[in-house]
């Protein structure tokens, strides 16, 4: 099976209006930026988007946000972006909040094969309306279910040609959860190397979870908050 696209706009380019996508990332790290800036060009709309958060209004997901190609996201904080704010608090998108670990367990489920898990996360607050709940061992815990997505969309340090894919620090939060779980998985990386050049012990995403991987571009490396002390 050939992995190789030459670009983001090649990786993307079945990706319809409608589409469920996961988004890797934590923050401004790690976030798959070709791929988003290849999707704010198609134009698509009435997207779901799964990821941690929205990034800013300038940047990452907060592209798309401001092109109102985003119909729902489903994240864990609304964070630095003040248009995603915005669309929140006037009901322009449709907004689901849960518990970070939540999130990231519901990635793990899908990729596992598993429908849904139980979690005490959320019991007794607003998480827990209309939602199923079991006792175990004298405690009580929500039925999630597992996410269901078109496309998870990652970003890698390094990956090959096989698919293989090499996370470094930060960006190893949600990117490989989310890379086992999408029907489809796009990876962009910083540098493509030929197939067999990374050390085996060392890879995170193994290659059968990939179908299509580019090399990117001029990536940023931005601060999503900088905090410095007065001289």
């Amino acid at each position: 099976m050939k992995k190789v696209v030459a670009t983001a706009e090649e990786a993307v380019q079945d990706i319809g209006n409608g589409a469920v996508l996961m988004l890797g990332g934590f923050g401004l790290c790690g976030i798959p930026e070709n791929s988003i800036a290849a999707l704010v060009a198609k134009g698509v709309k009435d997207l779901t988007c799964i990821s941690n958060n929205a990034g800013v209004d300038d940047f990452g997901i907060g592209l798309m946000l401001h092109q109102r190609q985003v119909k729902k996201m489903i994240s864990s904080y609304v964070g630095e972006n003040a248009e995603f704010e915005r669309q929140m608090l006037t009901g322009e998108l449709e907004v689901e909040l849960i518990p970070q670990g939540t999130l990231a367990t519901r990635c793990m489920a899908a990729g596992y094969g598993m429908p849904a898990i139980y979690t005490p996360a959320g019991v007794g607050t607003e998480v827990a309306n209309g939602k199923e709940t079991r006792t175990f061992n004298n405690k009580e815990y929500l039925l999630e279910y597992a996410f269901d997505a078109d496309f998870a969309i990652v970003k890698a340090w390094k990956g090959d040609t096989d698919g293989n894919l090499v996370y470094k620090e930060t960006a190893r939060n949600f990117n490989p959860l989310m890379a086992m779980a999408g029907r489809i998985t796009i990876a962009e990386v910083e540098e493509l190397v030929p197939a067999g050049a990374l050390d085996p012990n060392n890879i995170h995403t193994p290659g059968i979870y990939v179908h299509r991987i580019f090399q990117g571009v001029n990536y940023e490396k931005r601060i999503e908050q900088r905090t410095v002390r007065r001289r």
